[in-house]
């Protein structure tokens, strides 16, 4: 897996990832961690400073702060994640032996394609 600088608003980390598209949900991953409560944080508060993300998310394979870095829209991003885990959430009912809730509403995300190319021709870098 290559390395990628993710930054987007007070968000900058190295991650791990196959592209700079997941290495940019990863992102979003960790920042949505920070306001979706866990079964060990229910209740407790949190001392931590709230981590912001920005209008986009600069992704980059040299470094932080580069001209040229792959820029993606924060909210095309964060829909899909949100797809990703309404999919896995389906999928473990799936496994829990009950039948998965029908989406109230699909969006225009709903025919995201995680591979390895653009999200969308108006993410292209």
């Amino acid at each position: 897996m290559a390395k990628f600088y993710v930054q987007s608003g007070t968000f900058r980390r190295v991650v791990a990832a196959e592209s700079g598209i997941k290495a940019a949900l990863w992102a979003v991953h960790e920042v949505m961690q920070q306001i979706l409560p866990n079964e060990e944080e229910r209740g407790a508060p949190s001392t931590e400073s709230v981590t912001m993300l920005s209008a986009r998310v600069r992704v980059d394979e040299r470094g932080f702060d580069r001209h040229d870095a792959q820029e993606l829209s924060t909210m095309e991003v964060m829909g899909q994640w949100t797809e990703m885990v309404m999919t896995l959430d389906r999928l473990q009912q799936m496994l829990d032996g009950n039948p998965p809730a029908t989406p109230a509403a699909r969006g225009r995300f709903s025919n995201t394609n995680f591979s390895d190319g653009p999200i969308s021709d108006d993410l292209a870098a």
